[in-house]
This record gives C-alpha cells, structure tokens and sequence, in this order.
C-alpha cells in the first residue's frame, strides 16, 4: 500500500528524465543561473495558438517540494544508477519552504506567435540551485501538448470561417458550434482528455469531452466552457432491433423534441438511405415538422464527402430548403453533423463540396475525436526548451547549439525576449534590451518563486484568440 501511495502522489523532483539529475555536476563552477526558451522551429503549422501553461503552473510548479518527496527520489534514483543532488534539494526545502526558485516570462495564452520565436522563458533566481531551470524542461515543455491542439483547432477554424463567410447569413454567429470535440475516448488519458480538450474550447464552445469543462473550470476560470446536446449512438438505435428502427427515431424525437430544441441522431446503423429518405424523411416528417425543433442527422460511415452531399440533398428533397441572402441553400427542420474520418482536410472537401451544390455551410457541424486531440506530437510544431545563457562570476554567457549535420536544430543565444512592433505588427524574439523604437515587449512575468504571477480567464484567452488572424 504504501508503494502505492508514492506512485500516486505527485514527486516533481522526479517528473524529469532520468539524465537531469546528473546535469548539476556537469556544469562550470561557479555557474549561478540558467536562462532558457521554449519555440516552436517549424511544423506543419507556420504560427501556434499560445496556451496551456498557466494549467502546467497551477497544477504542477506550483507543488512545493518536501523532505519525503527528498527522500522517494533520493532512493529511487540510487536504485536507478543515477546521482542525486540531494543538499541543492533540501536547500530548496530551507531556503525557499520547497517553492521553485524560478522566473517564467511568456507571451499571453491566446497570441497567435510565428514560429522560431520565443514563447516562454525560464530563468534559476538562487545562485544554489542554478541547474533547476534546465532539470524542469521536462515538464514544461509538455506545453507542447495543448499549443499543437489550440493550434490545430484554430487553423481548422479559418477553413470553417472561410465557407461561413462565403454561404452563411450570419458566419459569427455560427462559427463557435461548427467543430464539436468528440476525442475523450481516443486520447491516452483523462488528463489528456482535459488538457487537450480545453485547448480545442479556446477556439470553439462544442464539446463532449467533460473533462475539459472540469478543467477549465478549476485552472482558467471558466464555469462553463462548452455546450452539447442530447444525441444517439448506434447501442441506443439497435437495441431497439432493426425493424424497430423507426421507433428508436420516434423515441428520440419525443424524448427530446419540442419548439425550439435540439438533439442529434446517428442515422446509418443499417442503410441510412432508407433512414433519411423514408423514415426521418416519410413516417416521421410530420411529426418533425410539427414538434418546431431541429433534429441533426449524422451519418457515420462512407466517404465523408459523397456521404454529407448526400445526406443533404436527401434532406433537402424531403423538408425542403430556404435560400439565404447569399443564394445558398439552409435545410428546413433539419441540419448534418459529420464524425467519422474527420480531420482538417475533410472538412475542407465537404465545405467545398456543399458550397459548389449550392449548400450553405450552416448546414453542417464536424465532429473531430482522435484527430484533434490525440493524432499530435511534439515533432507537429517541432517543439523544443533550449537554454540560451549562463551567469558566471564575470557576466552572462551565450549558450547555443549549431549541429553541422541539422542547422534548422541551431538554437538562440543571450537573454531573450519577444516583441511585437507597433506600426507592422510584426512579431519577433531579440535580445533584451536590443528591441527599442516601435517595438513593445510581448511577456511578462508570469510565475516567479513559487508563486503564480498572472492568471487570466479562459474568457480572455478566447478573444485574444478570435483576434487573431
């Protein structure tokens, strides 16, 4: 039992890789500080969505570290075959009551950055523990982690801005419910589940990942971060058998139908031809039309293209159509939501698809699972903490690395900042103290010493983000 317990409470002297705990020695004497940043040098995407590091902060810096904490790594480490820097830790314990010596200065979460600039910053403040700001990049840089997600699902988000601008009456007011997360179940963990989840909310309000209301709920102060409806799987359609298909349809209707209301109905478990054209289509139109709600048909397999275009026209044929403003066509009664195979390139195939059939794309909503939220590595934007510079007796030193065989690997030299300049709105990482004129600091503080500096709402985050182009 008591094994257990050490497992399961949380050791941040051990949330490292196993080399760091011999760094400490390999450093010049008399060394006093490190200074270090996180950027992305590349990737798929030429810009990331900033967030997710007040979560890393709140939750994880912000343990303090105590005497048996010292003692589980202490021996787990000599079991290990690694050294163990054990009076730098206990003079963390004295001198600081176990907070980490350390100042982090970042760019607000929400800044949409080019890569190859600095997007956080991690300076050791206590001469005695100069090695702990390069002992905690393991931790801080699994930031990676919701950036690459709000990266994503913010690229997403100017492909679906772009067909609402072209086809919908009001694009604004249907952006925020057109890319709904179903990724909960196809991601590694729950606190992936929460972490990821929560990235994808600062970009849209659809969600079925609970995790990440709970998430948002607790570290960016959000009571309530995204909205479902209620809707279907295929278990609660084919319990009912396939010649009971109508009444699992009928059931969902009267259960959650009614003026005004919503819900979302999972329509291929046996021939979704038959389902969309004679059944929601035919027994059940009456009925749909007389309930004054909207029933969200979803088909689930197929080609998503073929499979949307035609669920369209299918519904089109059966309930009809008004023309909006821009000449495109907006389904009575009834609207798609699309699931299966979903990523940013089809959903791209399927706006095209509908607009050039003269369907508006405020007929349709993406559901996006393990795409979103697991399909992502560090290595999508290239994410990486280097550190830059080292306080000796005489001064600051560069630190830098410049492989011969991979120079996209070189890394920043000196004391840096991000800035951002006034008049071009260009945004670009110099030296401190370099930037002057139209330039503004883009960081500042946002943990120094153990405590947490900055703590913005998942709210302000989000219009930093929609701000964003």
């Amino acid at each position: 039992m008591e094994q257990q317990q050490n497992i399961t409470s949380y050791n941040p002297i051990l949330d490292t890789d196993s080399y760091k705990p011999s760094h400490y020695l390999q450093l010049p004497p008399g060394a006093h500080s490190l200074f270090g940043y996180i950027e992305s040098r590349g990737g798929i995407y030429d810009q990331t969505l900033f967030f997710g590091l007040q979560y890393i902060l709140a939750r994880y810096l912000s343990t303090r570290v105590t005497y048996p904490m010292i003692e589980e790594a202490k021996e787990l480490l000599a079991a290990h075959g690694e050294p163990f820097n054990e009076a730098g830790w206990r003079h963390i314990v004295d001198q600081h009551c176990g907070s980490l010596p350390l100042e982090i200065r970042a760019v607000p979460e929400g800044s949409l950055i080019p890569n190859h600039n600095a997007l956080v910053t991690v300076r050791s403040t206590d001469p005695e523990a100069a090695w702990l700001e390069a002992y905690m990049e393991t931790m801080l840089l699994r930031v990676w982690y919701p950036i690459t997600v709000a990266t994503q699902s913010w690229s997403i988000r100017q492909v679906i801005r772009r067909y609402l601008e072209e086809t919908s009456d009001n694009p604004e007011g249907q952006l925020p419910f057109k890319l709904h997360d179903f990724g909960a179940r196809g991601v590694s963990s729950e606190e992936s589940a929460g972490i990821g989840g929560m990235a994808h909310l600062v970009n849209f309000m659809g969600t079925d990942t609970l995790s990440a209301i709970r998430y948002a709920r607790a570290y960016y102060d959000e009571p309530m971060a995204g909205y479902s409806i209620p809707a279907s799987e295929h278990s609660t359609i084919t319990a009912w058998g396939k010649e009971g298909e109508v009444d699992a349809y009928r059931n969902m209707l009267r259960q959650f139908g009614g003026p005004g209301k919503i819900f979302a109905c999972v329509a291929d478990s046996y021939d979704i031809f038959n389902a969309v054209e004679n059944l929601f289509g035919g027994i059940l139109k009456e009925e749909i039309i007389a309930s004054q709600g909207m029933v969200i048909v979803r088909p689930d397999s197929g080609n998503p293209v073929e499979m949307a275009r035609a669920t369209a026209k299918m519904l089109q044929k059966s309930f009809g159509s008004v023309q909006n403003r821009k000449g495109f066509a907006v389904l009575n009664h009834t609207r798609i939501i699309y699931g299966d195979g979903i990523n940013e390139t089809s959903i791209r195939g399927i706006l095209m698809d509908l607009r050039a059939h003269g369907f508006s794309a405020d007929n349709i909503a993406f559901g996006m699972g393990g795409a979103l939220l697991q399909q992502v590595n560090r290595d999508t934007q290239k994410m990486a903490m280097k550190t830059s510079a080292i306080l000796m007796p005489d001064g600051w030193r560069d630190v830098y690395k410049a492989p011969v065989t991979d120079p996209g690997k070189t890394s920043k030299k000196g004391l840096l900042s991000t800035y951002h300049n006034r008049e071009t709105g260009e945004i670009k990482t110099w030296r401190m103290g370099e930037a002057g004129g139209d330039w503004d600091d883009l960081m500042r503080v946002v943990w120094r010493d153990g405590n947490l500096v900055v703590r913005d709402s998942l709210a302000l985050i989000r219009e930093r983000a929609a701000q964003a182009r």
